[in-house]
Formats: C-alpha cells, sequence, structure tokens
C-alpha cells in the first residue's frame, strides 16, 4: 500500500513517520516492523513475583514471562540440579540475585479464604 504526505503529497516509504519532503508528521501509517496494529506486542518484565513462589520466585517469574507452565519449570530446575550439579544451582543463584522482586503495590495480595 502506497502511503502519500497530507501536506505535500509526496510518495512515503513504507513504516515513515515524518514526510522526508516537508516534514510533516504522518498519521495514520503503522510502523513497518508492527503493521496490525501499529504498536509492538507486550511482552511482561521478568521479575520474581511475591505471590504463588515456592522458594525465591526464580521458577515462577520465568514460567510467566514466557508462558510456560511453572510445574514443569519447578521440575526441570529440579532434575537439572540432581543431574548438573553445580550448574543449575549457580545459575539459580544468579537468576535470584540478577531478577528484580515484583514491587510491593504492583500486584493485589490474593483473596483469603
Amino acid at each position: 500500500m502506497t502511503a502519500y504526505c497530507s501536506n505535500c503529497g509526496s510518495v512515503l516509504p513504507p513504516g515513515a513517520r515524518f514526510c522526508s519532503t516537508c516534514g510533516t508528521v504522518v498519521s495514520g501509517v503503522p510502523p513497518a516492523a508492527f503493521p496490525q496494529s501499529g504498536f509492538p506486542p507486550f511482552a511482561p518484565r521478568l521479575v520474581r513475583p511475591l505471590y504463588g513462589r515456592q522458594f525465591a520466585g526464580v521458577c515462577i517469574g520465568l514460567a510467566r514471562t514466557y508462558g510456560w507452565d511453572v510445574g514443569l519449570v519447578r521440575i526441570l530446575a529440579v532434575v537439572g540440579g540432581i543431574f548438573l550439579f553445580p550448574l543449575v544451582e549457580i545459575v539459580y543463584i544468579a537468576c535470584w540475585i540478577g531478577i528484580p522482586e515484583e514491587p510491593v503495590g504492583e500486584v493485589p495480595p490474593p483473596p483469603q479464604v
């Protein structure tokens, strides 16, 4: 689809946000990288959640961020810790130190039953 500048009528390249001839801001033309909506897809932050974690929150943080099953991530961490002894433990501790905790006021606590 060819786009034209609304001010001067010159042909615009795909994904242009400004007219190269007159400098007018082009509206209504989505960026070339995200043609459907014009916005990047939602990417959740990698944080260690306050609720739902068992030990330090590394496994549930990775599972929530990448859309994996929490149980599977925990099982892989334990099995990897048994068979690849020092490597998985060092990576887990590095993630525990490096991944920030979820801010306190960001997510409400789960309902009390």
